[in-house]
C-alpha cells in the first residue's frame, strides 16, 4: 500500500517510483519464461521459411529478438498485450498468456492502484508491452513508439475524449532494470496540473511542438520488479537506448469500474472488486477470448482510429 507521503507526492508531481512491487518467482520469471517460449516459436517458424539465416540453437533470447529485427521479421505484434492501432485483420497477432494475466491482476500492483483509484478497479485495455533494442540496432527509419524512444504525451490524450473524466492510473513495470542509459521514462514534474495539451500525429501521438518546457524533465530509473505510477494528465516520454542490451517494461493501465476506457472497441475487465468480488475476472483463458472475440468482430468493420488529432490542426501545422 502507498505511504500518505507517497500519496501527497503523487498529487503534487503526478509519477511515483515504487521499487521491489512484483516478486521475481511470481511475476517476473514466468514473464520471462512465457516470452521465452512465445520467441521460440516465433523464431522456428522464420527459420524454417528462410526468413532469418541464424540457426535458434545459438542464440539466446535478445540474439533471437536481434537476429529476427534485423531480417525483417515483426515480433512486437505478435508479443503485444493489444491489438494495433492500424487495420485489424482476423489473424492479427496478439499475446494473451497466464504470465501476463498474473501481471495485471497482480494483488501487490493492485494495492497500489486502489490507493489511488477506490476499490473497484478496471483493467483498461490501452496497454502495452516494450521490448526495446539498443538504438544503434534500429534502422533509420524505426518509428514504432514501442521499439525505439517515446515522444513526450499524455496518457490521456492517446485515448480518446470518452474518457476526459475517467479516474486512471497508469502503471509502468521494469522487467529488465531501467536506467538513463538503456532508455528509462522522463517526466515533466506538476505537468498534469496544467490540464490536457494538445497532441499531433507525428511520428508518434505527441504533445504539440512548444507546449512543454522539455528542460524541466527529469529521468525516473528503477530497477527490475519496480514500477512508475502515472497520473494519466502528467506529460512522459522515453530516452533512446544507448546499450548494448534490450530494455524490457509493460504499461498497463486501470480505471474505475463504470467509467470510460477511451478504447470503447477493445476489451476490459474487472480486476478487482471490494462491492461484488464475483465479478472479478479470474481465468485467463476468458480475458484471451474476449481479445479474440473482439479481433474477429473487428476485422469485419471499418477501421476505427483510436487517436482523436487530426495532422491539420493550427498547433500540428
Amino acid at each position: 500500500m502507498l505511504t500518505s507521503d507517497q500519496m501527497r507526492f503523487f498529487e503534487e508531481f503526478g509519477y511515483l517510483v515504487v521499487e521491489n512491487v512484483l516478486d521475481e518467482t511470481a511475476i517476473i520469471q514466468p514473464l520471462r519464461a512465457e516470452y521465452s517460449v512465445l520467441l521460440d516459436r516465433l523464431y522456428q517458424a522464420w527459420f524454417e521459411q528462410g526468413l532469418v539465416s541464424r540457426p535458434p540453437d545459438a542464440l539466446d533470447f535478445e540474439g533471437k529478438l536481434l537476429s529476427a529485427y534485423q531480417a525483417g521479421c515483426d515480433w512486437f505484434q505478435p508479443m503485444d498485450i493489444s491489438l494495433p492501432g492500424d487495420r485489424i485483420k482476423a489473424d492479427t497477432p496478439m499475446h494473451f498468456g497466464p504470465a501476463v494475466f498474473d501481471l495485471v491482476t497482480d494483488g501487490r500492483l493492485l494495492d497500489l492502484v486502489q490507493c489511488l483509484l477506490g476499490s473497484e478497479i478496471t483493467s483498461n485495455p490501452i496497454q502495452h508491452v516494450r521490448i526495446k533494442p539498443p538504438a544503434t540496432a534500429l534502422r533509420q527509419d524505426e518509428i514504432r513508439a514501442h521499439i525505439t524512444a517515446t515522444d513526450w504525451h499524455q496518457d490521456r490524450g492517446v485515448a480518446l475524449a470518452e474518457a476526459d473524466q475517467t479516474n486512471m492510473v497508469t502503471v509502468w513495470c521494469a522487467i529488465t532494470d531501467a536506467t538513463v542509459e538503456n532508455g528509462c521514462l522522463q517526466v515533466i514534474p506538476g505537468g498534469h496540473l496544467q490540464g490536457m495539451k494538445p497532441h499531433c500525429p507525428k511520428i508518434q501521438t505527441a504533445i504539440a511542438d512548444g507546449f512543454i518546457d522539455e528542460a524541466a524533465a527529469i529521468p525516473l530509473p528503477v530497477r527490475s520488479g519496480g514500477v512508475v505510477l502515472f497520473h494519466p494528465l502528467v506529460p512522459h516520454a522515453s530516452l533512446a537506448n544507448t546499450t548494448s542490451s534490450f530494455r524490457w517494461s509493460f504499461d498497463i493501465r486501470y480505471n474505475k469500474t463504470g467509467e470510460p476506457t477511451g478504447r470503447p472497441q477493445f476489451p476490459e475487465f474487472v480486476a478487482r472488486s471490494q462491492q461484488a468480488p464475483e465479478t472479478e475476472l479470474t481465468d485467463w483463458r476468458i480475458w484471451r477470448s474476449l481479445w479474440e472475440n473482439a479481433r474477429a468482430q473487428l476485422a469485419q468493420q471499418a477501421h476505427q482510429n483510436i487517436h482523436r488529432w487530426a495532422p491539420d490542426a493550427p498547433y500540428c501545422a
